[in-house]
């Protein structure tokens, strides 16, 4: 009893020596002291001021905790503010303070608003703060708890000109050390743009880690995310993993997981969903569960219904691989149909993040009811290679597009946004078998009266950055028949430029470019052509059996407009040709000067629609144009043959499709060819001829009427050329007789 006593005695004496002891510390303690140290203590070691402008107060009961008030944290070497807080507490346990161990029991802070920058050389606002001193040991922790209330954290990245604001920030954990187990809850809502993001985010579960076997995980994860990001809008995410571990750089391990999204982009609504039953991916050994995942997207103009599978997963993280990987796509856009399938094995490291199909087969089926063929069948066959940290990839394939056999390569030097290289190699291609039919004229009242037609719209090039080279052996478009085509393209800014543009066609040859610009639907090009047959051109090319002859034919123009109609409108430029051996198609000039003598003495015009049973031929046709607002203007036409000279000059109406051009055929030679004979009457003198009205119905107007007041006054000149000679004689016989 009496050792009871004592111990009780002692133990009294002990609590009431610590009692005053702690009333000896808060009495004593100097709040304004600390605070002035601690930020001089800041300055000296991070060259960053520290303002505690709130109250700074120790307790000690029921544990050792420090309060600060409002306080401020400036940027290195400067005195704008990089963090805030309103209030924080830290609180110690204080029994294993007893035996020399510092555990930290709560940590809790209202208000924290720090700024997170990455400047443009790549340096980060917190690098001094990062910095490890190597004589410190490393850092041994304990906390029981962390309470984060209404925290902002802001994020600019001043090279991506990216801007993230993580706001409304609460954060709930359990114990934190460098090695431990605990619950945790957060949400959040973050907002930014590059990309643009407005979301809300609530995650929970269970974590687990050891930072010095850099092993991180847990179990009964949840995160949810809905709001806006990019272009998907109403966007619902959520991912759940019954258990989730990290290891090291290349040591995963999940179970259970499930990720899940749903939104709408561009007006379509979309539906994601991803299932990993069990994975496990490790330095030497990797085995899993079948991998699957799904893509729908319905919309008023497209469908798409997406499934891969993957199943067979073995070797390891360094060289992972799975048996057999699986894509069917269901899709339709407008009312073309895309149904197809794809199988190949897969390789992937993802420690250097490659990825590689090293043969893939499969095909695809294309149906449009407006097609000729109603569907079409594509085989595939090729491989694949990407490696994501890079941003590269290398595809090359093979298929047969009905008669066409095409072999392609393409090379992705970067992702985002997407720099493609590419190689095409197509033996022949008949592009208006694949096209739909015209429509046909309609009858009735609407008779005659043009379709309305669709704008132009080169709004696919903004977005496009291309480079690459296009090889067709046969080729037909709009019923032009060319071979051995060489295409160089490039398309970059909204801007698409062919050049060179090579070909073989119609017994010559063709040089030439090709620019379109998407930001002002502005067209140039630039064609050659060489000793061409430009008969069988100009019917295949417009339908159109107006001239015959082979030579060279030069255009350089440009346009813009919105339209077809607007495009021939404001067409501008020049063009020229020149012409050998041919013919004039509609009219015979020879025949139609033998036939209007009467009308030649008559004095009336002679007006003939064109035949094309008649023509003209010519040994040399040559003419230049200049082309403005849609109108050509020719000036210097010249023709001859054997025994006409023809010149002229007119306009070519390509915006209206008409024409109004004066020719002037002068007989040059009437011993032959053609009749010449026959024209004597006519040697000498020039006869007008205007071809005139819409291109489909030209009209051929001899203008007689002009050549026989020419004609008649050259009969008076002749009569009054011989009575002067007459007179010349009389007056020199006089002469010689005197």
């Amino acid at each position: 009893m009496k050792a009871v006593k004592i111990v009780a005695f002692v133990l009294g004496g002990l609590v009431v020596l610590l009692a005053a002891v702690a009333a000896y510390i808060l009495a004593t303690f100097d709040a304004n002291k600390w605070k002035g140290e601690i930020a001089q203590l800041v300055q000296d070691k991070k060259n960053r001021s520290l303002k505690i402008e709130g109250d700074l107060s120790l307790s000690l009961f029921p544990s050792i905790a420090v309060q600060l008030g409002k306080a401020t944290l400036s940027e290195h070497k400067s005195e704008q503010v990089f963090a805030s807080v309103d209030t924080a507490r830290i609180s110690l346990q204080l029994m294993p303070l007893l035996s020399k161990q510092v555990v930290v029991d709560t940590v809790a802070l209202d208000g924290v608003k720090a700024r997170l920058v990455r400047f443009k050389d790549g340096r980060l606002n917190i690098d001094d703060l990062l910095s490890k001193d190597e004589k410190e040991p490393p850092a041994r922790f304990d906390i029981a708890g962390v309470k984060f209330a209404n925290g902002e954290l802001a994020w600019r990245d001043e090279k991506a000109g990216q801007e993230l604001v993580l706001s409304a920030l609460n954060l709930t954990t359990g114990r934190l050390a460098n090695t431990a187990t605990d619950k945790f809850d957060l949400s959040a809502t973050l907002v930014g743009r590059k990309p643009h993001v407005a979301v809300a985010l609530k995650a929970g579960g269970e974590y687990r880690y050891d930072l010095d076997r850099k092993s991180y995980g847990g179990t009964k994860l949840s995160v949810r995310l809905t709001g806006d990001v990019a272009d998907m809008k109403s966007l619902d995410l959520t991912l759940a993993a019954a258990a989730l571990q990290l290891t090291g750089a290349n040591e995963i391990a999940v179970e259970q997981l499930q990720l899940m999204a749903k939104g709408k982009e561009a007006g379509d609504a979309f539906e994601a969903k991803l299932e990993a039953p069990k994975l496990a991916l490790a330095a030497d050994k990797a085995s899993g569960a079948a991998v699957n995942a799904a893509l729908k997207l319905a919309g008023a103009q497209r469908n798409v219904d997406a499934k891969i599978a993957l199943s067979g997963v073995e070797g390891s993280s360094q060289a992972l691989k799975a048996g057999k990987l699986t894509l069917e796509l269901d899709a339709r856009q407008g009312e073309t149909t895309i149904k197809g399938s794809l199988t190949s094995a897969l390789a992937a490291n993802l420690e250097k993040q490659t990825l590689e199909l090293p043969a893939f087969s499969g095909e695809l089926v294309v149906a449009n009811p407006q097609m000729p063929m109603k569907s079409v069948k594509l085989p595939l066959t090729g491989g694949l290679r990407a490696d994501i940290d890079g941003q590269t990839a290398a595809l090359h394939a093979d298929t047969r597009f009905d008669e066409s056999r095409i072999a392609a390569k393409a090379n992705v030097s970067r992702f985002s946004p997407l720099a493609l290289g590419f190689d095409l190699d197509i033996d022949k291609l008949n592009v208006d078998k694949y096209l739909p039919p015209k429509a046909a004229a309609a009858g009735g009242a609407a008779a005659g009266k043009p379709a309305p037609e669709k704008p132009l719209d080169f709004s696919a090039l903004k977005g496009l950055n291309a480079s690459g080279v296009v090889k067709i052996g046969q080729l037909q478009v709009s019923n032009v028949k060319a071979s051995n085509v060489r295409l160089e393209v490039k398309a970059a800014n909204g801007k698409l430029d062919v050049a060179p543009l090579t070909a073989n066609l119609y017994d010559g040859s063709l040089a030439g470019a090709l620019s379109v610009n998407a930001n002002n639907n502005h067209v140039a090009l630039k064609q050659n052509l060489a000793n061409v047959n430009i008969n069988p051109l100009m019917k295949d090319a417009l339908d159109k059996d107006v001239l015959e002859g082979r030579g060279n034919v030069a255009l350089d123009v440009t346009t813009a407009g919105t339209s077809v109609a607007a495009m021939k409108k404001g067409l501008g430029g020049t063009a020229s040709m020149n012409l050998r051996d041919g013919a004039i198609k509609g009219i015979n000039l020879a025949k139609t000067f033998r036939e209007t003598k009467a009308i030649f003495t008559t004095r009336k015009d002679a007006v003939q629609q064109a035949k094309q049973t008649e023509k003209t031929d010519f040994s040399e046709l040559t003419a230049s144009f200049r082309i403005a607002n849609g109108v050509a203007r020719n000036d210097d036409l010249s023709m001859k043959s054997p025994f006409i000279r023809l010149g002229g000059a007119g306009d070519i109406n390509i915006g209206e499709d008409r024409m109004d051009y004066v020719a002037k055929a002068s007989v040059v030679n009437t011993s032959g060819g053609q009749g010449g004979q026959e024209l004597d009457h006519l040697k000498g003198l020039t006869v007008p001829v205007r071809v005139s009205g819409p291109f489909d119905k030209l009209a051929y107007n001899i203008e007689f009427g002009g050549l026989v007041a020419e004609a008649a006054k050259a009969k008076v000149e002749e009569k009054v050329k011989e009575k002067v000679q007459e007179k010349s004689k009389d007056v020199l016989k006089g002469l010689f007789r005197k």
